[in-house]
């Protein structure tokens, strides 16, 4: 395997990674904060440390005004439609049925990359997808317990295309743009349209709220690993590989969680989850065999 491929699969674990440690300091964050507070705490937090790093680096790339508005596009869908649709969609329905929703993303991905991108998927892609799907069923069926609604599952999948959407842009954009350009532009405006939502609902619970140094510490690994380093990743990786065959990692998500909630929360790890976090990672390598032998059996 080539050195640089290396580097595109390093990045896309390190993405889904920093992603699977998210939903643990979401959990501990959320004894002190609601949801959007969190969010828009973290891309507050988030802006501010890429900037720093893009001014003191030298990193700084011009946006043109028509680039602009699709930044602005990038940011409505994920962060702002992506969280609005998860955070209050696990307000109606199961983590769980949740979490079996936005894995749904790499299955809906290739239909909208075709169309859209002209990005097709491979033979090994769709059976390599389609088990690692069945990974992710494996390991949260388990935690199935069976609340569920339709309003619930509208809003999961606004989150679902809000991300397939996000990825089609961040496609286009990576042509003329580094990641870190991407995701500071994405973090700003995404910041900019949640001020009103934490403001009106938010704001007095923020106001009122004990604050804890371990929850702001907490709200700065997010805005740090997941918010920053693993868009950035994410957006490498698009670029090297394809939105289709990135996306397929978003898999790993619900692995890395299990097994952080395993170390950190001690929460339970049957065998049920252990081998679906086996066939899960088998299901990426599968995908993945057309990029590490350098064929593209498209259909």
């Amino acid at each position: 395997m080539k050195i640089d491929k290396i580097w595109v699969y390093t990045a896309a674990t390190l993405a889904a990674l920093f992603w699977g440690f998210s939903f643990v300091w979401f959990k501990q964050a959320f004894l002190v904060y609601r949801p959007i507070t969190i969010v828009f705490l973290r891309l507050v937090f988030a802006s501010v440390v890429l900037n720093i790093f893009i001014k003191t680096t030298g990193k700084t790339q011009h946006v043109t005004r028509k680039d602009l508005k699709l930044f602005m596009l990038l940011a409505f869908f994920e962060p702002f439609c992506y969280f609005l649709g998860e955070s209050f969609g696990l307000t109606f329905i199961s983590a769980t049925i949740g979490a079996i929703i936005i894995s749904t993303i790499p299955l809906f991905t290739p239909f909208f990359t075709y169309f859209l991108i002209k990005e097709k998927i491979t033979i090994y892609g769709i059976i390599g997808l389609l088990i690692s799907f069945f990974g992710v069923l494996l390991i949260v069926v388990k935690d199935y317990s069976g609340a569920s609604t339709i309003k619930g599952v509208i809003l999961m999948f606004i989150a679902v295309f809000s991300a397939i959407s996000y990825g089609i842009i961040v496609k286009k954009l990576t042509v003329r743009y580094s990641g870190f350009t991407i995701v500071k532009w994405q973090n700003l405006f995404g910041m900019i349209y949640f001020l009103p939502v934490f403001i009106i609902f938010e704001s007095n619970h923020f106001i009122s709220v004990e604050h804890t140094m371990s929850a702001i510490i907490t709200i700065l690994k997010l805005a740090i690993f997941p918010s920053t380093l693993s868009f950035i990743f994410i957006a490498y990786v698009i670029k090297k590989i394809g939105l289709i065959n990135a996306n397929i990692f978003a898999n790993l998500i619900p692995v890395f969680t299990a097994v952080i909630a395993y170390i950190i929360l001690k929460e339970s790890l049957e065998l049920q989850k252990i081998i679906g976090i086996f066939v899960v990672i088998s299901g990426l390598f599968i995908s993945q065999i057309p990029q590490i032998k350098g064929k593209d059996k498209t259909i």
